[in-house]
């Protein structure tokens, strides 16, 4: 069973239809929406500020979530995906964002929507990523502009596939 706990009288929330695996951690002021899929490994920490996590987000094996103390919460929107190993601290992600495996992004950073941040990358601390852009490298860099097709090809398809997933370990 996953570890999810109070801290400082503050417990996760976690919204319907959401699937936490059995070594997943969930700790103190954390609210999470609907469809969302927090996986093997993943560390989600509201122990010193809160994290917000709209609806349908996909938190991917080894993945830590985390925030500053008294200074930046972590804010996450809709129908995103934070990739495998990838470290979210003290910013906010907008709505249809993929946050690619191995990427940091770091405090006071803002991710705007249908952006891509690639694997990899480092977004550095008060980037502002721009709507309908991709960003990598070390420190990250808008690289181009991402095209309609790669915003249903990849960050609504990944999304959509870890509703799925996530069905396959729900128990009945």
């Amino acid at each position: 069973m996953a570890l999810i706990k109070e801290v400082n009288g503050k417990s996760p929330e976690i919204g319907a239809d959401c699937y936490v695996a059995e070594n997943a951690t969930i700790v103190g002021e954390v609210s999470m929406g609907k469809q969302c899929s927090v996986w093997f490994n993943a560390v989600i920490r509201g122990d010193v500020h809160y994290i917000k996590m709209g609806d349908k987000v996909n938190v991917q094996d080894g993945a830590v979530i985390h925030c500053t103390y008294q200074k930046h919460p972590t804010t996450i929107g809709n129908n995103v995906s934070i990739g495998h190993n990838a470290l979210v601290h003290g910013c906010t992600i907008h709505d249809n964002v993929l946050i690619g495996m191995g990427s940091i992004v770091m405090d006071n950073c803002v991710v705007e929507s249908n952006s891509i941040v690639a694997a990899g990358a480092v977004v550095t601390q008060n980037t502002r990523v721009e709507a309908g852009s991709i960003y990598a490298g070390v420190p990250a860099k808008k690289v181009k502009d991402i095209s309609q097709e790669l915003i249903s090809g990849e960050i609504d398809r990944i999304a959509n596939n870890y509703v799925k997933y996530s069905g396959w370990f729900k128990e009945d």
